[in-house]
C-alpha cells in the first residue's frame, strides 16, 4: 500500500520535485561558487520556508478563488498575503532560534532581528507568494480550459443526438405514412378482387372478405397494456371460423357458443383468437361425433372462456400447444397479476381443453339493462 501510495505521489507531484531539484542546485551551487557557500543548517532553514510559504499561498489563494463572493476577493487575498509575509518571518525566526539551540547553525550566523535580515524575509516571501500565485492562475486556466472543452464535447454529443432524434424522427413519419399507404392500397385491392369476383366465385368473395377483415383487425395493434372490445375478438372467431369453413368446404365440426351481454366488455386482445388457432393448428376439427367447441359465458362479473377439441393424433406427436399456451399464460398474468383462473388438460376422451375464468366488472352494464 506505501509503495503504491509513493508511487502515485511521485507520478502527481514529479514535476515539483524536478523544478525544486533545479532551483535547489542553482541557489546551492552557482550562487555559492559566485557568491560564497552557506552553512547547511541555513539552507535547510531556508528551502524549508519557501517551498512551505509556496504550498500555503497556493492553497489558500485557491480557497479565495473558487469562493463565489466575488465582492469581498480582492481583500482576503490582501489580507491573504500580509498573512503569508508574517508568517514567513515568524517561521523563519523560530527555525533558526531552534537550529541554534539544536547547534545545526552557528549561532552567529543569522541576526533574526537585524533590518537586513526582516526586508530579505519580506522579498523572500513575496518572491515565492508570486510564483505560487502564477502556478496557481495557471492551474486554473487549464482546468478551465478542460471545462470549455467537455462542454464543447458535451454540447457536439448533444447536437449529434438531436440530429439523430431528428433523423428518427423522420424515418418514422416516413414509415407511418408508409404503413398508412400500403394498407389503403392492399385493402382498396382486396375490395377489387372481392367485387369482381362475388357473381363468379361467391366462395372466393367470401373468403377474400373474411381475410381483410381479420387484416384489417389485425394492423390497429394496440398497445402492450391496452384491452379491446370482447366483441371485436369474437367478431375475429367468426371471421376464422369461416376462412376454415370455406378451405375445408364446410367439412369441419365446430360450434361458437355465446352467452350474456359482451357489449363495452373488454379484454386483452389476441388471447381468445391465440386459443382457436390452436384448435384449427393442433385438434382434430373435422370429427364426426365429437365437435370442437368453444363457449364465451359472461354472467355475474365473471368471464369464463373454454375450448374443448379431440386431440389429433398425428399432429400431436410432433407439435405442441405449449409455445401458444405459455404466450396465454403471460398475457392473463400481465393483465390480471393473479386474479385470474387458467387450466388446460386432457380429458378421459382424448380432447384437449382449456379453462379460462376472470373476474371483470363491464363499466357499460347499466346502459346495457337500460338499452
Amino acid at each position: 500500500m506505501t509503495s503504491f501510495n509513493l508511487k502515485t505521489y511521485y507520478k502527481n507531484y514529479r514535476l515539483h520535485l524536478l523544478i525544486w531539484s533545479i532551483y535547489i542546485f542553482y541557489d546551492v551551487f552557482i550562487l555559492g561558487f559566485i557568491s560564497k557557500f552557506r552553512e547547511p543548517g541555513v539552507y535547510v532553514i531556508v528551502y524549508i520556508i519557501n517551498i512551505f510559504t509556496f504550498y500555503l499561498q497556493a492553497h489558500l489563494l485557491k480557497k479565495i478563488l473558487n469562493d463565489n463572493s466575488n465582492s469581498v476577493k480582492i481583500i482576503k487575498i490582501l489580507l491573504l498575503v500580509v498573512l503569508v509575509v508574517c508568517t514567513y518571518i515568524l517561521t523563519t525566526q523560530v527555525l533558526v532560534i531552534a537550529f541554534e539551540k539544536l547547534k545545526f547553525i552557528d549561532s552567529n550566523a543569522l541576526s533574526i532581528f537585524d533590518r537586513s535580515f526582516i526586508l530579505s524575509c519580506i522579498y523572500r516571501s513575496l518572491l515565492f507568494i508570486g510564483f505560487a500565485t502564477g502556478y496557481v492562475y495557471i492551474i486554473q486556466s487549464f482546468e478551465d480550459q478542460k471545462k470549455v472543452e467537455k462542454l464543447e464535447r458535451q454540447n457536439l454529443i448533444s447536437q449529434i443526438q438531436k440530429q439523430n432524434l431528428e433523423n428518427d424522427l423522420v424515418q418514422s413519419q416516413n414509415n407511418f405514412l408508409r404503413s398508412q399507404i400500403n394498407p389503403h392500397f392492399l385493402f382498396n385491392t382486396l375490395n377489387f378482387i372481392y367485387n369482381d369476383t362475388r357473381k363468379k366465385a361467391p366462395l372466393a368473395a367470401d373468403a377474400i372478405m373474411n381475410l381483410s377483415e381479420m387484416m384489417r383487425y389485425a394492423l390497429k395493434q394496440p398497445g402492450a397494456s391496452e384491452m379491446v372490445p370482447l366483441s371485436e375478438e369474437v367478431e375475429q372467431i367468426k371471421h376464422l371460423i369461416n376462412l376454415h369453413q370455406l378451405r375445408t368446404a364446410n367439412s369441419i365440426n365446430l360450434s361458437l357458443e355465446v352467452k350474456g351481454d359482451l357489449f363495452g366488455l373488454r379484454f386483452p386482445p389476441l388471447i381468445l383468437l391465440t386459443l382457436v388457432e390452436n384448435i384449427f393448428k393442433h385438434g382434430n376439427v373435422s370429427h364426426s361425433t365429437q365437435p370442437a367447441v368453444i363457449k364465451i359465458d359472461y354472467s355475474l362479473n365473471t368471464l369464463m372462456i373454454s375450448t374443448i377439441n379431440m386431440i389429433n393424433d398425428v399432429r400431436g406427436k410432433h407439435e405442441s400447444h405449449h409455445v401458444g399456451l405459455e404466450n396465454v399464460a403471460n398475457r392473463l398474468k400481465n393483465f390480471y397479476k393473479d386474479d385470474y383462473v387458467f387450466k388446460h388438460y386432457t380429458d378421459p376422451l382424448n380432447r384437449y381443453v382449456t379453462e379460462i375464468s376472470v373476474n371483470v366488472v363491464n363499466p357499460m352494464a347499466k346502459l346495457n339493462i337500460t338499452r
